[in-house]
């Protein structure tokens, strides 16, 4: 267990992520092609397409040596592989990867060499050589350019479905409803968030903040940073709609999307293109509170809309797939009699 301090200034210095983390995403997504225990269902497609994409553009070896930084088996890889620059995009991190301190680098991937054997090119980047840390810079754009990038805009929208209910809940009920909107991930018992993680310690942060970051490949717990000292982070997963396995949709989609002809059902479509309760998307089509929920019903039975409860309240939102549609994403093939 994490258990994580929050003091009044901490509450007011609580940040969601402004999009997809691009550093955490090619890690995580690394962990979904290597590790044994994350080969989950859901990602399979995405897997596939990942591993003969790597095939393609023979980068076996970069793959190799991001993941002996940063193991799928471990419980800590070092921070350095996650700088805070990594918020503002890709490059910026890159930059703040190439600039971390010698002693840093020295002190981390000691730690992890006690646990895990490293290959000698580690061992001399921990010797402050600069020329493994290039090699290093260069397999996480290419990795990230073969894996992650080409699903960027479903990262995106997954991301942000989460995003978009976090923020609203933030509007109705402030950082004590956030962070109890995290359940059942983290227990939020104030001024401590609880957090299922692999290890028990205790981090306080002391006036800091914090930075949530809501990831498509994270999977099962949160992932936070080793070092107390430095800008804390805690990635979590997100819920992935039924529309990410495709098996599912296959079989559920011919049907549920005959039913979405009518005007009244586009039209919610749209409406949910901003998260809303069942009464506000009744305001916004100047429909009864009954008629929405039929509406909103069908919707999610298309794998087009997902509902979540928090607190009192039930909050619509379109999956992935809903936003594809109304943004006009879908394959050509994809047609509607």
């Amino acid at each position: 267990m994490l258990r994580i301090h929050f003091t009044e200034a901490d509450l007011a210095r609580v940040q969601l992520a402004r999009e997809p983390d691009p550093i955490w995403e090619t890690l995580l997504a690394l962990h979904q092609l290597t590790a044994a225990s994350q080969k989950l269902p859901v990602f399979a497609p995405w897997r596939s397409a990942a591993r003969a994409r790597l095939t393609e553009a023979r980068l076996t070896g970069a793959v190799r040596m991001l993941s002996a930084l940063a193991p799928a088996s471990a419980s800590y890889w070092p921070d350095f592989l996650t700088p805070d620059a990594s918020a503002d995009g890709l490059e910026p991190a890159l930059d703040a990867l190439r600039a971390t301190p010698a002693r840093q680098v020295h002190e981390e991937i000691g730690r992890l060499a006690r646990n895990h054997p490293l290959p000698r090119w580690a061992h001399e980047l921990a010797r402050g050589e600069r020329h493994p840390m290039e090699e290093v810079t260069t397999a996480f754009r290419l990795v990230h350019r073969t894996i992650v990038q080409p699903g960027w805009s479903g990262t995106a929208m997954t991301t942000e479905a989460d995003r978009s209910l976090r923020t609203r809940v933030l509007l109705d009920r402030g950082v004590d409803g956030l962070l109890n909107s995290l359940r059942p991930l983290m227990d939020w018992r104030p001024p401590v968030l609880h957090v299922r993680y692999p290890e028990d310690r205790d981090l306080h942060l002391g006036g800091r903040g914090i930075r949530l970051i809501p990831s498509h490949f994270c999977w099962g717990t949160p992932i936070g940073l080793a070092d107390p000292a430095l800008p804390q982070v805690l990635a979590y997963p997100v819920d992935h709609p039924p529309s990410w396995a495709p098996a599912v949709t296959r079989d559920r989609l011919p049907d549920a999307l005959a039913s979405l002809l009518g005007r009244t059902r586009a039209r919610m479509l749209t409406a949910l293109s901003t998260t809303a309760t069942t009464g506000e998307a009744s305001q916004r089509l100047g429909i009864s509170p009954s008629s929405a929920s039929e509406h909103i019903g069908v919707l999610r039975e298309a794998n087009l809309a997902h509902s979540r409860r928090i607190g009192p309240h039930v909050l619509h939102s379109l999956t992935p797939l809903g936003a594809a549609l109304l943004r006009g994403e879908l394959p050509a093939r994809a047609t509607v009699d």
